[in-house]
């Protein structure tokens, strides 16, 4: 059957209805973008009446909607078109007319989760709100992918039906996959970044971060492994809720922990990396929690300590997840200090920072005061990556005023900390 033609499309409704040929014809042109009537899906169609059409279009927007109907009705696409023509349109729209933009983005979000045909979030990949070409492409492929498997009939695990579509080879890709191909485009974007000097540093990395970095052979995390193995049974908490002066003793004794002074050791403050250690494994991994004065492992953790590999992704992760009160600069002297480490060492503090505020400098980071970043700029996020290393075990000396030099672990978690950070989804800010 051929597809219909918009044109003739038009030119038929305007002979039976000439007053509703105008709004159909604006209506279908902010659908379609010029393109056959053919391609669209359901979600282009749910997108245009609860997205595009309240915010974007001017006009008697329910009229355009029902208008819109009429075309594809006409066009063979009765259950598109009984979107245009539904009480849910109606509603979405009346929500943005009488409460705002806010309130009825809402209501299209909710809306169109229902639908069944937005893809998830999956293991594999967490979607962008802000997609390039790769991504859109994906993005609607999974979606008409959901649409079809709705329409027959069949049982629909959104996640199962995604995460396929996403990693099965596909013909139109030349036998690649979409997912390698949205990996593909964010490492780019992620390597193009800003500013010559962190192109130059970052361009390596490319070809180097296109594969998941694998958790090195033999032992690694150990800090991390035995503050998990502890709270199995519940580690004691004194009073403060900080683990015993006993256990803070073992830690110091076990991985070579610096602590704050030359005085004795009274409690697990004095040990930077062991508070660090101990917030990595609380807030960013939710692996332990309180109850009353014992540590206790999570779900989370538990699932965690029985999978290395899981383990492993998530620890390095952490290296460059922004720690209580950072932000986009704190992260990127530490992406850029990791991304030096990795190749190069040992290296003293004082060359680091200031190979790091060359990099920052060129992204066009400026201090509060509008100034050029220096090196004393860089102390707290650095220190912040030096206690993250030092708690996971991943520098190959512990003590404060040491050249800075990764283990074989340490190197491969910076990559690995490198790709996470490169994959991640971009969002507008505010979205996390």
């Amino acid at each position: 059957m051929p597809a219909p033609d918009v044109a003739a499309l038009l030119a038929e409704l305007e002979r039976a209805e000439p007053d509703t040929a105008d709004a159909a014809r604006v209506a279908v042109e902010w659908l379609t973008g010029g393109e056959a009537l053919e391609t669209i899906s359901q979600l282009d169609v749910c997108e245009f009446l609860w997205y595009t059409l309240p915010i974007k279009v001017s006009g008697d927007r329910p009229t355009i909607a029902r208008a819109l109907g009429e075309l594809l009705r006409l066009g063979g696409m009765g259950r598109y078109a009984a979107l245009c023509d539904s009480p849910l349109t109606a509603d979405i729209l009346r929500v943005y007319a009488r409460d705002g933009e806010e309130a009825g983005a809402t209501a299209y979000h909710q809306a169109l989760e229902e639908t069944g045909v937005l893809p998830p979030n999956v293991a594999e990949l967490s979607w962008s709100s802000i997609m390039g070409p790769e991504e859109l492409g994906a993005h609607l492929a999974c979606a008409a992918a959901l649409e079809l498997a709705i329409v027959s009939g069949d049982p629909v695990d959104r996640g199962t039906l995604t995460t396929r579509w996403l990693t099965s080879p596909r013909p139109e890709l030349g036998g690649d996959c979409w997912l390698h191909r949205v990996h593909g485009e964010r490492l780019n974007r992620w390597v193009l970044g800003r500013g010559s000097a962190r192109r130059e540093l970052a361009q390596p990395f490319e070809v180097r971060l296109h594969a998941p970095v694998p958790a090195p052979a033999g032992m690694h995390l150990e800090p991390l492994r035995w503050l998990l193995a502890l709270a199995v049974k519940g580690a004691p908490l004194t009073e403060r809720f900080n683990l015993t002066r006993a256990l803070v003793l073992d830690a110091v004794d076990r991985f070579g922990w610096d602590a704050m002074s030359t005085r004795s050791v009274r409690s697990e403050a004095d040990v930077p990396a062991l508070t660090t250690l101990k917030e990595i494994a609380v807030h960013e991994l939710g692996a332990l929690s309180r109850t009353g004065r014992r540590l206790e492992l999570t779900p989370a953790g538990r699932t965690l300590l029985d999978d290395p590999e899981a383990l492993w992704s998530e620890a390095a992760a952490t290296l460059l997840l922004p720690a209580r009160g950072e932000h986009d600069f704190e992260i990127s002297i530490r992406e850029s200090a990791l991304m030096l480490l990795v190749d190069n060492g040992p290296l003293p503090y004082r060359e680091l920072s200031e190979r790091v505020a060359d990099v920052v400098n060129g992204e066009g980071w400026r201090t509060a005061e509008g100034g050029q970043v220096a090196p004393p700029d860089l102390a707290a996020p650095l220190g912040e990556l030096q206690r993250r290393l030092d708690a996971l075990a991943l520098r190959a000396d512990c003590s404060w005023d040491a050249p800075w030099r990764l283990t074989e672990a340490g190197r491969s978690a910076a990559l690995a900390a490198l790709r996470a950070r490169a994959l991640r989804p971009r969002q507008y800010a505010g979205m996390g």
